[in-house]
């Protein structure tokens, strides 16, 4: 099969392959000829449509004809626009789905004394401010041998904040980093500061409430004459601590894992995405919990998550998150529609509600639990709603601060990048697969291949999810591609 009809409302094939003009396409008992050559993952009309009239895709409107289509052409941005509005009221109309059945599963991970699971056993080196960062890569760079047994590795996440921000932009940086220090796969955590900075020892010590004195050591810089050697006899310290732990046999029900998109293309609703969706709810069905994200790449397609919310109160903070990300776009003078990136374009995605209706397939079909605000730590089972924008670093560091112990990133077009979370990088098709087989972890593209259904794709991420979770590494993890990105929304002094 080289196209797809996804929803029986739709008017429109997306192609699995690259199509050539005069191609015939069939579908139900449409028979039409592609009028022009059609790239993988882009739509061609089924029928005639006339200027004005809605583009169907995923049994939901994902745009409008700027003109008469004809049956057979090209659907994309030359001859189709947006039809959303930053406006938009919400009426909550409440929808359950039946999960699968699925039996308790286990992976090896590291029980903390606090009763949280980790899956990976690290030493982090979490910065304060920017102004420390060398200091920080030097500590990792000349503690390497403090690596070894039962320790993972030892990293440090930098960034440029932590000074000069002030009202919401501090408060932000600082529970993002008090976040990261309490996350269950580092083992140990230095926290390291400058002396001067305006987020102070005292500051960041209440945000964090409590901590283990062995697994959470500070370092204030200008308080000692060798950094380096101060430092060392720290994290000495902490490796004695961190390297008391073993992987024991733990139920996946205690996984949290997050849902991100990037680098998307015409075929991310298609495989990748809903894979993700089957996989989440597999999870949720044993008892298992997941994270979806990125809330400008809701809009258009919200109402499929709203009325999934367990209850008014869920539904009511859902919509609250919305409004509030479409206050932060106007605000700003911005439009709320404008979020396909060039590669998204190139891959087949016209508009944010075609971009919209795709993402949401990570979700699933289970009810919506909870609704978080960003760096918000996850409590409840089953699916929750973090707030944060759709840039790739920013969502998936907001989405490690929520707790989750690792990250599936589905891509199109490919990225290396990795959270502190193990990214996970899932391929839409096959040939992205084998060209960067250095950066993706997992192929989706066999289901638009016909090789495996949906969910017999879901089955097979879910046992690969369970070995990175016992220790597997990513390929981003092998690379050594770590990093952070931290919101902010104000000004630097």
């Amino acid at each position: 099969m080289k196209y797809i009809k996804i929803h029986p409302k739709d008017n429109v094939v997306v192609a699995l392959a690259d199509i050539s003009a005069g191609e015939e396409i069939q579908s139900e008992d449409i028979k039409i000829n592609a009028k022009e050559n059609v790239g993988r993952g882009h739509k061609i009309a089924l029928e005639d449509i006339s200027a004005g009239s809605q583009i169907i895709k995923y049994g939901n409107a994902i745009g409008l004809a700027k003109e008469d289509i004809k049956a057979g052409s090209w659907v994309h941005t030359h001859n189709v626009k947006t039809g959303l509005s930053e406006g938009g009221e919400y009426e909550y109309n409440y929808v359950s789905y039946e999960l699968p059945k699925v039996e308790e599963k286990f992976f090896m991970g590291y029980r903390r004394p606090n009763g949280k699971v980790g899956i990976r056993n690290e030493i982090w080196i979490i910065p304060t401010v920017g102004c420390v960062n060398s200091i920080a890569d030097n500590l990792v760079k000349e503690n390497q041998d403090l690596v070894k047994g039962s320790i993972d590795g030892l990293y440090t996440f930098k960034h440029p904040f932590g000074c000069s921000q002030m009202g919401d932009d501090h408060e932000t940086t600082k529970k993002l980093l008090a976040a990261l220090v309490h996350h269950p796969n580092a083992g140990g955590v230095l926290v390291l500061s400058l002396g001067c900075e305006n987020l102070t020892s005292e500051q960041f010590k209440a945000q964090l409430g409590e901590w283990n004195d062995d697994r959470v050591k500070f370092l204030t810089c200008q308080d000692v004459s060798d950094e380096l050697e101060a430092g060392r006899k720290l994290l000495k310290e902490i490796a004695d601590y961190v390297s008391g732990f073993e992987r024991e046999k733990i139920s996946a029900t205690e996984l949290i894992v997050g849902m991100k998109c990037g680098g998307s293309d015409g075929l991310s609703g298609i495989t990748a995405n809903p894979t993700v969706g089957r996989f989440s709810d597999r999870l949720i069905s044993m008892g298992g919990s997941t994270v979806l994200t990125e809330v400008p790449e809701m809009f258009g397609a919200e109402s499929i998550l709203f009325n999934r919310c367990k209850n008014s109160d869920v539904f009511d903070k859902a919509v609250e998150m919305v409004d509030k990300f479409k206050h932060y776009f106007t605000s700003h003078g911005q439009v709320v529609y404008e979020n396909p990136s060039p590669g998204n374009k190139a891959g087949g995605i016209t508009t944010l509600e075609d971009k919209s209706c795709g993402c949401v397939q990570k979700g699933g079909s289970a009810e919506v639990v909870d609704v978080l605000s960003y760096a918000e730590s996850v409590t409840k089972k089953g699916l929750t709603l973090l707030s944060g924008p759709g840039n790739d670093m920013v969502s998936t560091t907001d989405l490690t601060a929520a707790g989750v112990h690792m990250i599936l990133f589905t891509t199109g077009r490919g990225t290396p990048f990795g959270a502190p979370a193990p990214t996970v990088k899932i391929s839409t098709n096959t040939p992205l697969f084998e060209k960067k087989g250095n950066w993706i972890d997992f192929n989706a593209g066999t289901v638009a291949e016909g090789k495996e259904t949906l969910d017999e794709a879901g089955d097979r991420l879910l046992d690969f999810v369970l070995e990175i979770a016992s220790g597997k590494k990513t390929r981003s993890e092998e690379e050594g591609y770590r990093e952070i990105s931290i919101f902010k929304d104000g000004v630097v002094l």
